[in-house]
């Protein structure tokens, strides 16, 4: 009966993650191979992961290589796990994410948050780009992410459904206070001091499925429901980093306005937001490496 139980149990982890010990597994396996002891991860999105090219002394390793890691399969995502110094922080950034329109299940989506986890991260920013509902804001902006609404979650897609391991976090975790304020004042102030005050927000990101984008209805919908920028990515990350009681910032890039007019001729493409992505990359290569530089300062 005791072994009957026990797989079980197994089978249950194989739908809803894997166990404690196989992340363990992945970690251990990475520490191994870098001596790097990160306390910070970079999430990057589309577009932006020219950030990864500006670490120092980097240690690079391809998601295929590193046991129990997804794969990724969109543009603008290159797959890889960089380990190194970014402004004489230690740090590790992945260059790539994973999404649900991938056919991932979200507890492997947000597999490298729980291993960032083990291998010392308490911070993570991650990055995004994204549609703008919000009238005010223009192509190019960055929305410093205040507050989140998970529509995937309405429907009961969260990454934390299934047993819980006490050793990640809470049954319950709160996310009322999901995006560390410190942080996002921070972020804010350094981007005023940039001379980029005029393109910096701060506002609510709607995350869905995708990977259709929104009809005019939805995006007229998402808007009044009060989400200023709209995309596909970011939210389960959040809501297990926030789970394993690491602090979080997020940024989006704004690459593209919602269409909310009928007879507008204008669409969204995903060329467009690699296109934008590109644009935009050094002013958000500037703000996170400074950003990591009063970080290590002030001891935030």
């Amino acid at each position: 009966m005791a072994t009957r139980a026990k797989e079980q149990e197994k089978e249950e982890c194989r739908r809803t993650g894997y166990t404690y010990e196989e992340y363990k597994r992945t970690a251990d396996w990475l520490l191994s191979k870098t001596k790097y002891r990160p306390s910070v991860a970079v999430v990057l999105g589309s577009g932006l992961g020219g950030l990864a090219d500006l670490m120092e002394n980097p240690v690079a390793f391809k998601y295929n290589d590193i046991p129990n890691f997804p794969q990724s399969t969109v543009e603008g995502h290159d797959g890889q796990l960089i380990f190194g110094n970014l402004n004489g922080k230690p740090c590790v950034c992945m260059k790539g994410r994973f999404h649900m329109y991938e056919g991932h299940p979200l507890w492997k989506v947000t597999f490298p948050i729980r291993i960032f986890f083990l291998i010392g991260v308490r911070t993570v920013l991650v990055t995004n780009a994204a549609g703008g509902l919000n009238n005010e804001y223009k192509v190019g902006d960055l929305m410093i992410i205040k507050d989140h609404i998970n529509m995937p979650g309405f429907a009961g897609q969260n990454p934390l459904i299934g047993k819980n391991d006490e050793r990640f976090g809470p049954r319950f975790p709160a996310l009322s206070d999901a995006y560390d304020k410190d942080l996002r004042k921070l972020v804010l102030a350094i981007g005023q001091e940039l001379g980029h005050g005029n393109i910096m927000r701060e506002g609510v990101y709607v995350s869905l499925g995708g990977p259709s984008y929104e009809t005019i209805a939805e995006c007229i919908f998402l808007s009044k429901m009060g989400a200023d920028a709209v995309g596909m990515s970011t939210v389960p990350e959040v809501i297990v980093a926030r789970h394993c009681g690491m602090r979080v910032l997020g940024i989006s890039l704004i690459t593209n306005k919602a269409v909310m007019d009928y007879e507008s001729k204008a669409t969204a493409n995903h060329k467009e937001v690699l296109e934008t992505g590109k644009k935009s990359s050094k002013i958000m290569e500037k703000l996170v490496t400074t950003l990591l530089q009063r970080i290590e300062q002030n001891n935030i």
